[in-house]
């Protein structure tokens, strides 16, 4: 659905990670792994989480094809405690995960169990489809800014939303772009852990 070569996202942040000795990091939502394979070839030591089997084996694959040692790949529902100990990990990435259909409730969740996992000043970089998406306010209407399109429901932020999962984290960048043809508009979100 996305291409087999890296996101820009995940090369951003690879230059981020690379500046700040991020050395081990966490994938959340690593999909077929095009970002976690991108990062490992990198020198970067990556922990790849998706909730498909599908996506994990394709994941594990592409270790095996690339004889990759730093990166380990599992399924995982990111509704759950993350399974890494406090402060024990540099960063987490994820592209799109945010935009799923995750309520509220469900990404304050998450964004306080990657507050509980990363180290001082560690970085929590994600990207959201956004409220200037084409997409936006169209489909079926599922509450919280959540809306199906084509069976798929998306989860889209505003600004104040972004801001609402700042909780123990410091905004370090808040940029917009775009990606693929329709294209989509995302925020792109780098935050850091307060210590």
């Amino acid at each position: 659905m996305f291409g087999l070569e890296a996101s820009e996202p995940a090369k951003k942040s690879l230059k981020i990670f690379q500046e700040n000795s991020s050395k081990l990091i966490v994938e959340l939502g690593a999909g077929l792994g095009r970002d976690s394979i991108f990062f490992a070839k990198n020198k970067i030591s990556v922990n790849s989480l998706d909730y498909t089997r599908i996506g994990i084996n394709i994941i594990n694959k592409k270790i095996l094809d690339n004889n990759l040692q730093n990166i380990t790949a599992k399924v995982f529902d990111i509704r759950k405690k993350l399974p890494f100990q406090d402060n024990s990990i540099d960063a987490c990435f994820s592209h799109m995960l945010y935009c799923m259909a995750l309520t509220s409730a469900e990404l304050s969740y998450l964004n306080n169990e990657i507050k509980r996992i990363l180290k001082p000043n560690g970085f929590n970089i994600y990207t959201v489809r956004n409220e200037h998406d084409g997409d936006y306010k169209n489909g079926i209407p599922r509450g919280e800014d959540m809306f199906e399109i084509d069976g798929f429901i998306v989860h889209f932020f505003t600004k104040e939303k972004v801001y609402s999962l700042m909780d123990g984290f410091k905004n370090i960048l808040l940029e917009n772009f775009e990606e693929g043809s329709f294209p989509r508009k995302l925020y792109f979100v780098v935050n850091k852990k307060i210590n």
